[in-house]
C-alpha cells in the first residue's frame, strides 16, 4: 500500500515572510506507475505529444535535484511553517524524481535516446558550479513557477491527456497535484533568503532570471523535442510547424500559461495569488490509498 503523508504547516507570527496559505497542507503521495511495459507512444499515436512529454521528463532527474539543494542551502533560519514546507517539498521532489527516472526507462526501451537531453542538463546544471548560492534559487524558483503552471493547465484542461495512455496519464496528473501544492516553497524561500534586500532589488533580479530562465528552457525544449521527433522519422518543416502546433494551437500549453508566465513580473507577485487548490481536491481521492500522520 502506498503511504501518503500530510503535513501540517504551523501558523508564523511574520506573515510577510510568507504568502502561502496558512492552512496549507502540503501531502506527500508516495505513489508508483509505470513499472509494466507501456506503449510507445502514450498520447494515442500522437508523436508530439510523446515528444514533448519525454524531453521534458529526461531533464526531471537532475533538474529536481538542483531545486532540492538550491532550496536546502537556503532553509537556516527559516520559520517553523517554511522549514516544514521546505521538508515536505524535499520528499515529493524525491518521489517525482524516482517516478520518472522509471518513465524514462520505458522511453528507452521503446527505442528512444534520451541520452543527450540528460547531457545537456548536465552540462547546463555544470555551469552552476561555484555559482552563488542565491542565483541557483532564483533560477530554481522560475522553473519552479513553470511547472507550476504547466501542472495547473494539466489538470484544469482534460484535453492534455484525455488520449494518454491511462498509466502515463496517472503519473503525470499525480506529479501536477504536488507541484501545484508546493509552488510557493522555492519562492517563500526566496523571500527568506532576500528578507534584507531592496523590493527593487529582488524584484530585478528574480524578472531578470524568468528571462534568461524562458530563453534557455523553451530554446533546449525545442531541440530536444525535435531530437526525439526524428528518432520517430519526422524531421524538417513538418516537425517544427506540429511541434509548434502543439503547443500553441491544441492543446497549446503554451499559449494557455502565458497570463500565468507574465503575471510572475508584477510587483508583489506570489504563487499563491491564485489559489488553485480546488484542482488538488479534484483529483485527490484517486490518490488517496493511505494517508499516515505528518512527522
Amino acid at each position: 500500500m502506498n503511504a501518503h503523508t500530510s503535513f501540517e504547516t504551523p501558523a508564523i507570527a511574520d506573515a510577510a515572510m510568507s504568502g502561502s496559505p496558512s492552512d496549507l497542507a502540503i501531502t506527500v503521495r508516495d505513489e508508483r506507475f509505470n513499472r509494466e511495459t507501456t506503449p510507445s507512444r502514450w498520447w494515442a499515436g500522437d508523436a508530439f505529444g510523446t515528444a514533448w512529454h519525454n524531453a521534458l521528463s529526461a531533464t526531471f532527474p537532475r533538474g529536481e535535484a538542483f531545486f532540492i539543494e538550491a532550496v536546502k542551502a537556503h532553509r537556516e533560519g527559516a520559520d517553523a511553517k517554511l522549514s516544514a514546507e521546505i521538508r515536505a517539498f524535499v520528499r515529493q521532489e524525491i518521489n517525482h524524481t524516482r517516478e520518472h527516472i522509471a518513465f524514462n526507462r520505458l522511453a528507452q526501451d521503446a527505442g528512444y535516446d534520451i541520452a543527450k537531453i540528460d547531457d545537456r542538463v548536465k552540462e547546463m546544471l555544470d555551469l552552476t558550479k561555484g555559482r552563488p548560492a542565491i542565483a541557483n534559487l532564483a533560477v530554481t524558483m522560475a522553473l519552479e513557477h513553470y511547472t507550476a503552471m504547466m501542472a495547473h493547465e494539466f489538470l484544469a484542461n482534460p484535453a492534455h491527456f484525455d488520449q494518454a495512455d491511462p498509466e502515463v496519464r496517472d503519473m503525470w496528473r499525480w506529479h501536477a497535484v504536488e507541484e501545484v501544492e508546493h509552488k510557493g516553497v522555492a519562492y517563500d524561500t526566496w523571500l527568506h533568503a532576500t528578507r534584507d534586500w531592496s523590493g527593487w532589488k529582488a524584484w530585478k533580479v528574480r524578472s531578470l532570471t524568468m528571462l534568461l530562465v524562458t530563453g534557455r528552457f523553451f530554446k533546449n525544449r525545442w531541440i530536444d523535442t525535435l531530437d526525439l521527433l526524428e528518432q520517430d522519422g519526422i524531421t524538417g518543416w513538418k516537425a517544427r510547424w506540429g511541434l509548434f502546433k502543439y503547443l500553441t494551437v491544441s492543446p497549446g500549453v503554451v499559449r494557455r500559461i502565458f497570463p500565468a508566465w507574465l503575471s510572475y513580473f508584477k510587483p508583489g507577485f506570489h504563487p499563491w495569488n491564485h489559489d488553485d487548490r480546488d484542482l488538488i481536491g479534484k483529483y485527490e481521492g484517486e490518490f488517496a490509498a493511505a494517508l499516515m500522520p505528518a512527522e
